[in-house]
């Protein structure tokens, strides 16, 4: 179900960012330009090392860019400062891991809790939230689990549940099957179908070819720059 029309989810305009390693400077980003309508699907794919973890951190607000604007869902946040940025992430922002994140002495529910305490939401009102959020993901019976009692996909789905309970305005995924075979793989790539379905705007890096295939549309990174995208209005752009 993707949304056409008014202030994108996101907009990147000239983003740049470089890191030294060994005193030389490796160029993540390189200018890059990219729109992200509410309530798309968009896929990034790319090789090692092409820009895509730093893409999604500076979309996630755990890096702020060299140079450039980002803003998310129309507030300039390319500039923010870290308590800012922290209460933006918090906010506006899920996101879903390969490595699932998940803290092995808390249960499922309270894992999906977690961003409800940080936001200083009562007991008994961020416990009903993330039962919700459970049962959207289809695990509402495995609540009381710790995760070492949960399959990968289950837990992949707590964290997709934890990802959910703050009711973000966009959904990023860093290669959310990346540890999964092939079939628990499908089942999260359902489940994200399913919430793009009901308005959730998704980005997901991946190297899957079959996980990208079920977005509305593919961003294809290289050297910092987008080089390829299945719509016109995302163009490759050089930074000078």
């Amino acid at each position: 179900m993707t949304r056409t029309g008014g202030v994108p989810a996101i907009r990147l305009r000239s983003v740049a960012k470089s890191y030294r390693v060994g005193g030389t400077p490796v160029h993540a980003l390189c200018g890059l330009d990219l729109d992200v309508r509410r309530g798309e699907f968009c896929s990034v794919m790319g090789p090692s090392g092409a820009g895509k973890t730093t893409l999604l951190n500076v979309l996630g607000c755990l890096e702020l860019p060299d140079s450039g604007d980002y803003w998310l869902g129309g507030e300039r946040v390319s500039e923010l400062r870290d308590h800012e940025l922290a209460r933006i992430r918090n906010r506006a922002i899920g996101m879903v891991y390969q490595s699932f994140n998940l803290l092995a002495t808390l249960t499922a529910v309270e894992n999906v809790e977690l961003p409800l305490v940080y936001a200083g939401v009562r007991h008994a009102e961020r416990r009903r939230r993330a039962q919700e959020a459970l049962e959207r993901v289809g695990l509402s019976e495995r609540s009381e689990h710790s995760p070492a009692r949960l399959s990968g996909g289950e837990r992949q789905r707590v964290a997709i549940a934890r990802a959910l309970v703050r009711q973000p305005q966009i959904l990023l995924a860093d290669e959310p099957t990346g540890n999964l075979d092939s079939g628990t793989a499908a089942g999260i790539m359902q489940l994200l179908a399913d919430l793009h379905g009901s308005g959730n705007t998704i980005l997901c890096v991946t190297h899957d070819p079959q996980v990208a295939g079920q977005a509305d549309r593919i961003v294809r990174v290289l050297d910092g720059r987008i080089v390829h995208a299945d719509d016109e209005k995302v163009h490759a752009s050089v930074a000078h």
